[in-house]
């Protein structure tokens, strides 16, 4: 390498080097106005999803909102931080990049931004709020939180579930805690020789008397014949629980009104027998294939 090369470099490190020291004031001050940026956009987010609970008393849209509002912000600091410390060329570079590429972009974030735009949706107009229980799918749970890519479900077993919004979006929700009611059912067997309209005036009769079972006007509690089985007249039951604590309300109620049914109708001489067993003796056979035993064992 020849003198008056290594010069040329050596004068262009130094250069760079100068350049640096000077811009040293610049990219502190951008980091600085980052920093406060930053606290500014989350205080104005705090502040918006505060205002927009109080109109709408809706956490979930407040909390998406504010959120919005604080990365929108934040972004905003970040390019006018990058101008201010000398780098606006890249960042005029980025977002023509950015511009020319967007197809090519769409594809590769194709899922994020159907997410997201689901997202804003969901915000907007959607099947469910905090602590609603859902079903979408196979999934069964209470939401917890809206973002924006994914719904936060927590489980009845203690599972935190991230649903993509787009699938919450597209396949049928079912909320079972919206209106606050839920209708159960079970069927029960009653002998063919007891009176089958008195046995379901007791079993409404039980059915009523339980304190979270819920009957008026509109939800109404009925009893049904259901079928005439092998042994058994069944009858189906139907009752309205308060859905608003799911795990406690559907489940337990119904385990009680079960059980208080079955000791109504046995108290009052009804049968619930079980299923009759038929055996049949064929040619070859000449005695039953069965063996009677005293309770003493012989």
């Amino acid at each position: 390498m020849e003198h008056g090369d290594l010069q040329t470099i050596i004068n262009s490190l130094q250069e760079s080097w100068r350049n640096f020291l000077e811009s040293i004031p610049s990219i502190i001050l951008g980091i600085l106005i980052i920093t406060i940026g930053y606290i500014i956009a989350r205080r104005i987010g705090e502040a918006t999803r505060s205002r927009i609970r109080k109109r709408s008393s809706d956490p979930l849209m407040s909390k998406f909102l504010g959120n919005t509002v604080k990365i929108c912000l934040s972004l905003l600091a970040i390019i006018y931080a990058m101008n201010i410390a000398g780098l606006g060329n890249i960042t005029t570079f980025l977002l023509s990049s950015i511009g020319a590429s967007a197809i090519i972009i769409g594809f590769a974030f194709k899922d994020i931004g159907e997410n997201f735009i689901s997202g804003i949706i969901l915000a907007f107009n959607r099947p469910f709020n905090v602590n609603d229980t859902i079903e979408v799918g196979d999934l069964f749970g209470k939401i917890k939180s809206l973002e924006f890519r994914y719904t936060k479900l927590k489980t009845f077993d203690g599972k935190d579930v991230y649903i993509p919004n787009s699938d919450v979006l597209k396949k049928p929700v079912i909320n079972y805690t919206e209106d606050g009611f839920f209708r159960w059912d079970f069927i029960v067997g009653i002998a063919y020789e007891d009176d089958v309209e008195q046995a379901k005036n007791v079993i409404l009769e039980t059915v009523n008397s339980h304190p979270d079972v819920i009957q008026d006007s509109i939800h109404e509690n009925y009893v049904a014949e259901d079928q005439l089985a092998t042994s058994t007249v069944n009858l189906k039951v139907f009752f309205w629980v308060d859905t608003y604590e799911f795990r406690r309300e559907a489940v337990m109620v119904k385990g009680q009104v079960i059980k208080q049914v079955k000791e109504a109708l046995a108290s009052n001489d009804f049968s619930m027998p079980s299923d009759i067993v038929e055996l049949k003796l064929y040619s070859s056979q000449k005695n039953l294939p069965v063996k009677l035993q005293s309770p003493n064992g012989q």
